[in-house]
This record gives structure tokens, sequence and C-alpha cells, in this order.
């Protein structure tokens, strides 16, 4: 029984090392393990484990070495000036890591695959010094956490198990606490709660189903909104439409130049971008989406052939390529003309602001993004972006952008661009509108150089138009209130359906609901899809 004991013990560990020592403890404090025997069976475990992520970087370290693809791409002067480092200096490392919440698993496996030689030792120290003193601590205030639960529980184990609990989330949140990223970690889940901007897209819309529910009853179909854009396939605009097809009905002189990639092999899809981007005098970057994709998700900046073949080869669906146009500035309009009458107007303007830190000559990309009040709210998005440039040093006044993507979900921050509406501009939109036959309702995203050219309505380029389910995208302005976000989006919808009502009794055709939902099941099929996002 006792060698049971011990083997589970030890196992417990790989599950959860914290949590198995505060368990120990507190068998201690109640008698039923003595304590050579928990702080034993606990170091066993945990420096097992710490072995096996050792090994881990050791066979990851082997299987490199026999990929002559990756020993092209590796640094081996690098590589060799860390591995002395760490045969220097790597037992701080090791021992801090231990002590650090997050920082174990990349020490101990970047350790095995360096070889550091004195790695066991050092873990073995680490270890004795750790686990002692977790299961001393969690045993010696026995008395000061059980004794309250058990008047509270009037049952010792329950009591037991809940101290246990409470103890485990206790050290957790100090583990997190312990350095300036866990904090910074932790409030930007904490303050997700009242961030509305950043809650998940079932949640925020969660009040605007009933509103749907009622708006298709009042207009005798649920997807009557379907016939809002006649000129636009899928729906007008519901899901899965092309954008190349869209931007084709356009005005040409007023839209990014693009050009339509299908699927295909990498290599032929290859030769005909490079075709297109020859014949029409391109050079990098350049722009690469899927022709159907969703709040900018696989969007690219290719800043050479390379990115473009490891996009070619990401994404075998039909692309999107475009001539990058430098902005600085991007707006995302929203119009709508009620069918019958002979202009439209603006119903909203977003004014787009990208993300991006300023160097001070000390601190890291990854310590700007986290100290940041509202890029920690997306940190997990950019740090995936800049893969593996986070741990650069900038200099002071450098610059770093985060984002090149006017999306919400891909970092952009949108604010209300009313004081860019005028009168020139909304003519020219409208114009520009009207030249689409079919097109009703939906939202331009427009890029632009000065300010003063787009209000007048002149020297600006549309990037996408995007039709009856994208949003009037001021709703997620941090200024706003959340009452104020639901106004814009009800009324958003309301207008969606009544011009899908006026358009049905002209003529126009409806989606059946089959229909539909096909064609969201056919767009969703390819999500699996790895999708890069820059």
């Amino acid at each position: 029984m006792t060698f049971v004991a011990f083997i589970t013990i030890v196992v417990a560990t790989f599950v959860s090392e914290d949590l198995t020592c505060i368990s120990v403890g507190l068998l201690i404090y109640e008698g039923r393990l003595s304590w050579p025997f928990g702080v034993a069976a606990c170091f066993t475990g945990i420096f097992v484990g710490d072995v096996g992520l050792w090994l881990i970087g050791r066979f990851a370290a082997r299987v490199t070495a026999r990929s002559k693809w990756l020993t092209r791409r590796l640094n081996h002067d690098r590589l060799q000036a860390a591995a002395q480092w760490f045969d220097r200096s790597g037992w701080a490392a090791i021992l801090g890591a231990r002590f650090l919440p997050g920082m174990r698993l990349p020490v101990y496996v970047g350790a095995g695959l360096l070889g550091t030689g004195t790695f066991m030792v050092w873990a073995c120290i680490a270890a004795l010094l750790w686990t002692p003193l977790l299961v001393t601590l969690v045993a010696g205030l026995g008395d000061v956490v059980v004794r309250p639960m058990e008047s509270f529980f009037h049952s010792g184990w329950i009591a037991v198990a809940v101290t246990g609990i409470l103890l485990f989330v206790l050290h957790r949140l100090i583990g997190i606490t312990v350095t300036e990223i866990g904090r910074a970690r932790l409030i930007a889940r904490v303050s997700r709660l009242w961030r509305w901007e950043f809650w998940p897209t079932w949640l925020f819309y969660l009040p605007v189903v009933p509103w749907i529910a009622y708006l298709a009853i009042r207009h005798r179909g649920l997807t009557t909104l379907t016939a809002a854009n006649p000129g636009i396939p899928s729906g007008g605009g519901v899901i899965g439409e092309s954008k190349f097809h869209i931007l084709r009905q356009l005005p040409s002189e007023w839209v990014v130049p693009s050009f339509l990639i299908p699927a295909g092999d990498v290599e032929t899809r290859y030769k005909e971008l490079v075709c297109g981007v020859r014949e029409n005098g391109w050079t990098y970057p350049l722009i690469l989406k899927p022709d159907a994709g969703q709040r900018g998700a696989g969007l690219r900046l290719a800043q050479n052939s390379a990115d473009v073949r490891a996009y070619l080869a990401a994404n075998p669906q039909a692309i999107l390529a475009q001539e990058f146009h430098r902005g600085p500035f991007e707006a995302g309009v929203f119009y709508y003309r009620i069918p019958g009458e002979t202009s439209g107007r603006l119903f909203s303007i977003t004014d787009k602001q990208f993300p991006s830190v300023i160097g001070n000559g000390r601190s890291t990309v990854e310590e700007l993004i986290w100290r940041h009040p509202r890029y920690r709210m997306q940190a997990a998005t950019f740090l995936a972006r800049l893969n593996g440039r986070s741990g650069r040093i900038l200099g002071d006044g450098d610059r770093v952008s985060l984002a090149v993507a006017g999306n919400h979900c891909q970092g952009t921050m949108f604010c209300d661009g009313a004081h860019l509406v005028t009168p020139q501009l909304d003519r020219t939109i409208d114009t520009i509108a009207r030249a689409f036959d079919g097109f009703f309702f939906g939202r331009f995203d427009i890029r632009y150089s000065d300010v003063d050219a787009f209000k007048a309505g002149r020297d600006f380029k549309i990037v996408e138009l995007n039709g009856v389910t994208s949003e009037s995208t001021n709703i997620y302005d941090p200024s706003w209130p959340l009452w104020e976000a639901y106004r814009v989006l009800f009324a958003q919808w309301r207008l969606a359906y009544e011009i899908g009502s006026r358009n049905r009794d002209l003529g126009q055709t409806v989606a059946p609901l089959r229909a539909v939902l096909d064609e969201a099941r056919e767009f969703y099929r390819h999500r699996h899809v790895k999708l890069i996002a820059d």
C-alpha cells in the first residue's frame, strides 16, 4: 500500500505539481502521511518530470540535426553561443524557472535542445529547494486554514478538499502576480468582464437575437435580408461571398488593384501570382487574403517570394492578391440606399487606428505589449503574429507595427469617425455605390493617405466591400457606452430587413433558409485550413 501511495503521488505530479504538493501537505497535516514520505514522493515525481522535459529537448535536437532543411536555416553561431552561456550561467535560469510560473517548460526544454550537461544537477537542487518548502508551508498552515473550513462544512474530508482547492488557487494567483507579464495577463482577463468590445462574438450578439427574430416575423421571413443586395451572390453577402467578384462590380479607378489566384497546387498558383505581379508592375510587399473570408482571418502582408510560397502552401483555397496601399489611414464606411430612392447615404464611418509599440532601449516588444492597457487585451494575437520576434529589444524611439489588417479581432482599434463625414464624401460614396447594380447595403473598407482629401471625397482606394452581414464597426469604439453600440447595431439590422423586404416586393428573390445554411456549412468546412494572419 505504501508503494502504491508513493507511485500515485509521483504520477499525480505529472498532472499538476503544485496541486499534488498542496494535497500532500494537507495529508501530512491530517497525520495520514509522514513528512519524509510525502516530500520524497513529491520530489521524485517533480524531478522525473523535469528530466522528461529535458529529454524532449534532446529528442527535438536530434530530429533537427537529421533534417537538412532545418539545419540550413539555423544560425549555428548563435546556438553555440547560447549553449556556452547555458553552461556558464544556466544554473540561474534553471533555479529561477522552478520558482517563476510559466518558465519551466521553455527553459528546461531549451536546456535539452542546447545539450546542457549540468542540467541534472541544477534541476535536482531546484526540486530539493522547492518541494520541501511548499509541502512544509501547507502542512504548517493546517490549523490556520483547515479549522475554519471544518467548522463551516462539519466534515473533515470536505474541509480538507476545499482547503486544497483554495490553496491551489491562491498559489496560482501569487505565482501569476510575481512577474510583470503575469500581472498584466491577470488584469487583461479580469477586465474583459466590463470591456465589452473584447467579448466573444456569441456573447455580444445575444441581445440582438430577439431583435432579429422580431424583424424576421415583421418582414415575413428570417432570410428576407438576403434580398438586400441582389447584385451580390451568396445571399447578398451573408457568408462566403467572393471579394474579387464584388470589387469587379465597382468603378476600377476607386479600387485597389487586385487579381484572383484560384485554388490549385502551390507551384502553379505561384507562377500565376508572379506573372500577375509582373504584368501589373507591382513590387513587394503585397496583400494576400482568402477570396472568401471573415473578420480579417488569413490576411498576410507578404514581404518577399518566400512569404508568398508559404502562404500558398497554407491556404489552398482561392486567394485575392492586392497591391499594398500604404495608407497610413483606413476607414470603414457604412452605406445604405432604400430601394426606389434616387440616392443613398452614409450610415456611419469607423476611423481605424492601427496598433504599434515604440521602443525605449530597454524593453522587449513583448514587454511593451503587455504594459499597454489596450494591447495586453489581444497580446496572444500580436505575439503569434510576431512569430518569435517578440523578444527583440527596440531602440529608443523605434516603432514596430503590430497589425496591418484593419480588423478589430486582429488588433486594430475602431473609433467612431463621425468627424470624417462631409457632404462631398457622402456624394462620392453614393456615386460609387450606385454604379454597382444591385447593391444597397454594406460597408466599404477604404485606405487613404490624406485626411482632408478623403473628407473632400477624393484620393482614396477601396480595399473591400462587405455585404449584408457586415457591421457598422464604430460600435466597437471603446469610448462608447454599451447601450449606444446596441442602438446602432439594432438600427443596422432594421435597415437590412427593411431593404430586403422592399426589394422582395419589387420582385427580387429571397434565398431559402436551406440554401443559406448549406453555404455556411460549405464555408466553415474549410475553416480547418490554417490561415496565416499578419
